[in-house]
This record gives structure tokens, sequence and C-alpha cells, in this order.
């Protein structure tokens, strides 16, 4: 039995994001909180908390999982963006608390060309501030990005380098992106490549620390460091790609987001099918 949902939008109220995710099929599902477009916050309203709240324990969906909006940079070398980002990491940290939200994906943002020392610095100083401002249970999930120009957590060493400068260490875990992370130059597409990659990952991070699986195709090649998402098996991972990935025990157990495009060729249900049909056939 896999865990697998999508991205879904919160348009009209939070709790709709549960309908949305009923009516897509999903075991679990991700949100944006609030706009991810814009800095300004809208307060969550008490009616909507117990709404989402309700929805998502009679629909037996789990986890529920909330994504960092997309104007935040942990590496920002710009002052102003940086507190603001700090900022928006403290409020979606007390938002996924009330929510009941176990989990806080994050990028981990751009240097911008002041290097990767400085953007370490600042992502680690980020992740201690929100920490000691808001002491809870949820865990913020550092996802690898695709290793594109001045990006940061495009390899497993730059990922652990973040991780053992936290003060609260038991409150970090790991999302891992299959389209990034193949970009960025791990090979997943048979069996011994894989298993060399978990390996890999194993001794630089500590597979205990693999929290939820962002399971997309890609558009671009192994290593081309474009990050470019497509629909599950039609990318440059494949079918075959997947099946390995899928087969796979130690992600299989964990829950899967599908970021895949919508379009005419498919949509999220169908996406969501695929990764189904895929694991039937093992």
């Amino acid at each position: 039995m896999i865990r697998v949902g999508v991205h879904v939008s919160i348009a009209g109220s939070i709790d709709k994001a549960v309908d949305r995710a009923i009516e897509k099929d999903c075991d679990t599902f991700q949100i944006f909180s609030r706009n991810p477009r814009g800095w300004k916050i809208r307060e969550l309203a008490e009616i909507e908390i117990k709404r989402f709240t309700e929805k998502v324990e009679h629909s037996g969906i789990f986890p529920p999982i909330d994504h960092m909006p997309y104007l935040p940079n942990l590496a920002a070398p710009a002052d102003e963006v940086y507190q603001r980002s700090v900022d928006a990491l403290i409020e979606e940290l007390k938002r996924c608390d009330l929510l009941h939200i176990p989990y806080l994906v994050t990028h981990l943002g751009s240097h911008r060309g002041y290097g990767k020392a400085e953007g370490f610095q600042r992502i680690v100083d980020a992740i201690n501030t929100a920490f000691s401002e808001v002491d809870n249970r949820v865990m913020l999930l550092l996802e690898n990005t695709a290793g594109t120009k001045n990006s940061m957590g495009g390899t497993f060493e730059d990922i652990r380098h973040i991780m053992d400068r936290i003060e609260h260490k038991e409150r970090i875990g790991i999302c891992f992106d299959t389209c990034h992370g193949f970009v960025a130059g791990y090979e997943l597409r048979t069996e011994k490549s894989l298993n060399a990659t978990m390996q890999h990952f194993d001794e630089v991070i500590g597979l205990e620390r693999l929290k939820l699986i962002h399971l997309n195709d890609a558009k671009a090649g192994l290593n081309s460091r474009r990050d470019r998402h497509e629909h599950i098996g039609l990318g440059y991972i494949g079918e075959d790609g997947f099946r390995v990935i899928l087969k796979e025990e130690r992600i299989r157990v964990l829950p899967m987001i599908l970021e895949t495009p919508v379009d005419n060729r498919r949509g999220d249900v169908e996406n969501i099918r695929k990764v189904r049909e895929l694991v039937k056939e093992l």
C-alpha cells in the first residue's frame, strides 16, 4: 500500500484543500498555507483551522504537508529579503502547528552569486532563529535542489553541511525530489544505480532522515541541472525508472507527492493513477 498524492489549492478556504485531495483520490496531499506568490500573510480564522483539522481526520488522508511559498530565500544576501524569509519560515512553522500538519518543506534558496559559504551561513542562521522563536513538533524538511546556478542544496554533502550546524537536529528531515536529484546528477533508473544513490544518501545524511518523496519525472537529462518537471513516465526518468524507484522498499513506505504538470496530456488524477498502475505491475 503506497501513499501518493498531489499539491492541491487552498482557494476559497484552506479546508477546501482536503475536499480537493479527496476528489483527486489522494492518500496524502501538499498545500501552500497562504498565497505563495506574495509576502502578505492572512491570519487563519478559528473556523478554518477547525474545519481543516476535522476534515483531515475524517478523510484518513495522511500526512498533510505544507510547502514554503515561492518568494522566501533562506540564502538571500539582501537583508530585506532575508529578514522577510526568516519571518515567513517562523510564520509557517506556527501555521503548521495550528493545522496539525507534521511536515513543512522548504527549498534552501540561492546565494545569488555571493558564494556557497555565505549561503550556508544564511540558511543555518535562518533555521536556528526560526527554531528558537517557535518550539513545536513540526518537522522542517529540507528539499534537495536541481543544482542550478547559485542554488543551495544540490548535493547530499551540502545538505549535511547545513544539518550539522542546526542546533535542534531532531526537528530536521529531508524531502527528496526525484526530478531535482536526477538532473543534479544522481542516477535513479536502474536497481544498481538507485541502490548506490540510496547508500550514498545513507552514508552522508542517514536514511532515517528521509521523510517525504516529491515524485516527479524530468524534462531534462541526467546532470543537466535543469529544474523542469514532467508527467510520471513521460520524461527522462521514464516508466522503467519509476518501476525501479517504486520497487525500492525504503522509498515505497514514504508519503509521495506529485508536482507534475497539468496539461492536455494528463492531469493530477491521471498521474496518481499512473503511479498506482506501476506499483501494481511490480
